[in-house]
Order: C-alpha cells, then structure tokens, then sequence
C-alpha cells in the first residue's frame, strides 16, 4: 500500500488539537503527504476503534497498519524531516520502554481525564439548556 500516513486524533481535546496543528504545519512547510482525521470525522471505525478508544490515546495508520501511543508518535515522527532525529531516539529499545510506560501510564490517562470532564461539564450545560 501506498497510502499516505493518516493521525486520528481527539479533536475535541484543546490540548491534541494544538498539537496535531502543528504537525500539520510542519508538514505542508516540508512538503510531507499526511492525513488528518479528528474523531469526529468517524474514522476511527475505519480501523475498527470506538470513539472512546480513539479519544484514549494518539494513533497514525501507515500502510494499513493501526500504531497507537508512542509507537504512533515514532510512526508520524520518522515521515517528518525535522522529527525523524527523536523518532530514531524513543525506538532506542531502553528508551522506548520508559517513554511508552509514561505515556500509557501518565500522558495518555491524564489526557483522557481532561477530555472526560469535558465531556460531563459539555453534557451538563446542554442539559441544563434542555430543563429550563
């Protein structure tokens, strides 16, 4: 396959999004081909994820494979020139493990937390909107 490498990301999320923002700009300054799909565009039921599992961690597909958390990190790094230098860095097999154990244990609950009280405060005010 030959497709272009695709990040699905929590757009929801403010944090994800500023991020994603500026892999995207990287990547037009450097002329690099890369999808961008927010969950709610709904492609993450193209790669057999639910919304909530999408929304719990950082994923890029890449010749149709599915890679999530710091693997879909080195993934999206490794097609950036500018990045390709830390893609090689968090594979170091050491280093790989200690930085995918904090972002599976640390980066990514935290994030999900926010993005969760999002969700309540969101469902909260729309229902309050509802009652009154």
């Amino acid at each position: 396959m030959t497709d272009k490498p695709t990040v699905i990301y929590n757009d929801s999320c403010p944090i994800c999004s500023r991020e994603v923002a500026g892999y995207r700009r990287m990547a037009e300054r450097d002329g690099v081909e890369l999808g961008f799909a927010g969950l709610s565009e709904g492609a993450h039921a193209d790669h057999g994820l639910t919304r909530d599992q999408a929304a719990r961690r950082f994923h890029v597909v890449k010749d149709g494979t599915l890679y999530s958390g710091l693997p879909a990190f080195a993934v999206l790094w490794a097609e950036m020139p500018r990045l390709r230098w830390l893609a090689r860095l968090v594979r170091l097999p050491g280093l790989s493990h200690i930085l995918g154990a904090a972002y599976d244990h640390l980066v990514a609950p935290a994030l999900y937390a926010l993005h969760r009280r999002r969700q309540r405060r969101a469902e909260s005010v729309s229902g309050k909107g509802r009652a009154g």
